[in-house]
Order: C-alpha cells, then sequence, then structure tokens
C-alpha cells in the first residue's frame, strides 16, 4: 500500500488530501500505536516525539499541515519501531525459532 498526501497514486495524478482524509489517516495509525502500546509489543513511551506535538485525530480543530506532521512523525516512529523492535524480520525469525525450541523441548519431555 503506498500512501501519499503530496497527490500522486501509483503514478496517477489524484487530488490533494483533504483534511478529513488527513484525519481518517491520523486515526488508524494512532490505533496501530494504541494496539501495540495495549498489546505490550510497544513501550509507553515509544512514539515521544509523536506526542511530544501534543496532537490527536480527536483534535479537528487543528490545521491540516498540524495533522500532515503529526502523521508524518508518527508514520515515522512506527516505521523505526517495525525495523528495529519485535517486529523486525530477524527478531520474528528469533521469536518463530524460539516457539519451536520450546514445542520440540515439550514433546521430548513427553517420550522420556
Amino acid at each position: 500500500m503506498i500512501i501519499s498526501t503530496s497527490g500522486l497514486f501509483f503514478g496517477c495524478k489524484v487530488g490533494p488530501m483533504q483534511k478529513d482524509e488527513l484525519i481518517q489517516m491520523h486515526t488508524l495509525l494512532c490505533q496501530i500505536k494504541n494496539h501495540l502500546q495495549t498489546t505490550g509489543v510497544a513501550g509507553e513511551h515509544s512514539f515521544r516525539e509523536y506526542e511530544s506535538l501534543g496532537i490527536s485525530p480527536v483534535h479537528v480543530h487543528r490545521s491540516k499541515g498540524e495533522h500532515k506532521r503529526a502523521i508524518f512523525l508518527l508514520g515515522k516512529e512506527l516505521a523505526q519501531f517495525a525495523a528495529h523492535g519485535e517486529l523486525s524480520g530477524p527478531a520474528l525469525v528469533s521469536n518463530r525459532f524460539a516457539q519451536l525450541a520450546a514445542s520440540r523441548q515439550v514433546v521430548a519431555t513427553a517420550r522420556l
């Protein structure tokens, strides 16, 4: 999925995003952030730069530019978290191997 606020989508020219569309995108990114924090995958302070803005999707009175900035910062922090956190490729592989090893240990113990 390609997300663009500049008006280009898959190489086709479309109009710039409207404020309500930006707020919808902001809401989606916040839901992802909240899910990561609620499930304990991300710490409470994992998104400090975004939270320092003091803007959330419910702040509909804020300007279109402020919502764009919030989207970009939150998107950046989500991407950094995914690249370096527990959701990165090597971390996912490592977690899966740990699960497989634990399940094999249970099977081996049961055979004894």
